[in-house]
């Protein structure tokens, strides 16, 4: 079978301006016209399908940046929305609504974005929706997790902040088994992996990060089949459509044009990444990153890239003593002009957290030593801006000060 590529994937999509200029152009306009009445009426009860309506519903801007992100994952269709959070909660409950009656049990990554670990835990529960955490590396927990109740199975495909790498093809022969949905977060590898390959029901991403690139922007997106995408965006039923998350045409318009060269990017950060890692190992350094052979799911995670052109991605941890000594490191990092100490990620310069202060702060201190994330864990988010060699000489030099 020939090798997937996303990157010519993406480029394939092209959408031209209204005289024919090279980009699309950005349609702003809140409500369409329908030329015949009967037209609008038949929209609304779903008997007329692909009409703008109101851009609550869809877009045309928003809707040529779902067909990137689309291509991007292998999917037959995407939807932007406004937020990686809007992606997640809104996809979660229509799971739940096309199941039955909005209600049931989910299965769930004990290693996830903080946020996230919030939804579930705080939020989704008191609607009703019951939530276990486990270990989604172990088969068997997640296996012996399943009840009746049981809907979905939710996990990251590189998980924030560990880095343990999913197994997507193992997790999908057992949600297809039980007859459950499999959503992954795929937010820390866009072009890397496209979890939908490998047996994926629904992919989730937070724009805000890779995608944008420049920090500049709050965005979400969710790939998938052309009826679940649907589904999102129903007139009776759609999480999106009736709870109203939906993307800035103008957000779109921007990420549209940025996903061209995401490829190009993404390479640059895991070559960065993979340098500085590399270095940290050789000096012995208790650095995680999942290029390393010495990572456990190394070869786990070139299986699911079919060891393609983007890398490892651009994230790596540094375990320091506590999390006094994360933040002073940090802080001579950040003076000697190695990285910006700020939460997010995929900027163009390196970002570094202390994950069990910040990002990770949502979960219980007994959750966070169940997983295994101290509170010296530092984050790195590593840009590709600069010459990886000095970056690499103002790494060392603050980490060996005293």
């Amino acid at each position: 079978m020939k090798k997937f590529n996303p990157e010519q994937a993406i480029r394939d999509i092209q959408h031209f301006g209204e005289e024919g200029g090279v980009v699309p152009v950005i349609d702003v306009a809140s409500t369409s016209t329908f030329m015949d009445p009967r037209d609008m009426e038949k929209t609304f009860t779903g008997e007329l399908q692909g009409c703008y309506l109101y851009s609550r519903h869809s877009n045309p801007t928003v809707n040529i940046f779902g067909k990137k992100i689309a291509a991007m994952e292998g999917a037959e269709a995407a939807l932007g929305v406004a937020s990686g959070m809007a992606a997640i909660s809104c996809t979660i409950e229509q799971v739940f609504l096309n199941e039955g009656t909005g209600q049931g049990h989910l299965i769930a990554s004990q290693t996830l974005y903080g946020g996230t670990y919030a939804l579930f835990k705080n939020v989704l529960t008191s609607r009703g929706i019951k939530v276990t955490f486990v270990d989604t590396t172990d088969l068997k927990a997640v296996e012996a997790a399943i009840t009746p109740e049981t809907k979905l199975i939710y996990a990251e495909t590189l998980s924030n902040p560990l880095l343990a790498v999913s197994d997507l093809k193992a997790l999908s022969q057992l949600s297809k088994k039980h007859h459950l949905k499999l959503i992954i977060d795929n937010t820390f590898t866009p072009m890397i992996i496209q979890p939908l390959l490998h047996g994926a029901d629904v992919v989730i991403h937070s724009c805000t990060k890779y995608i944008s690139g420049s920090s500049d922007f709050i965005a979400g997106a969710v790939a998938g089949s052309q009826k679940f995408i649907s589904s999102l965006i129903d007139v009776n039923h759609g999480t999106v459509m009736l709870t109203g998350p939906v993307m800035d045409p103008r957000v779109a318009h921007e990420l549209y044009l940025r996903m061209d060269h995401l490829g190009v990017r993404m390479a640059a950060h895991s070559k960065t990444a993979l340098f500085l890692a590399q270095k940290m190992k050789k000096e012995g350094l208790p650095v995680i990153y999942p290029g390393l052979e010495n990572h456990p799911q190394h070869h786990l995670m070139k299986e699911l890239s079919g060891e393609g052109d983007f890398g490892f991605g651009g994230i790596l941890t540094l375990e320091c003593k506590d999390a006094d000594a994360a933040r002073v490191l940090a802080t001579k990092l950040q003076n000697n002009k190695f990285g910006l100490y700020a939460v997010s990620l995929g900027f163009s310069r390196t970002l570094m957290s202390c994950s069990a202060k910040s990002t990770s702060s949502e979960i219980p201190e007994e959750e966070r030593s169940k997983m295994g994330l101290s509170e010296g864990l530092l984050r790195f988010s590593i840009g590709y801006s600069g010459d990886a060699e000095t970056m690499w000489n103002r790494f060392i030099s603050c980490y060996r000060a005293k």
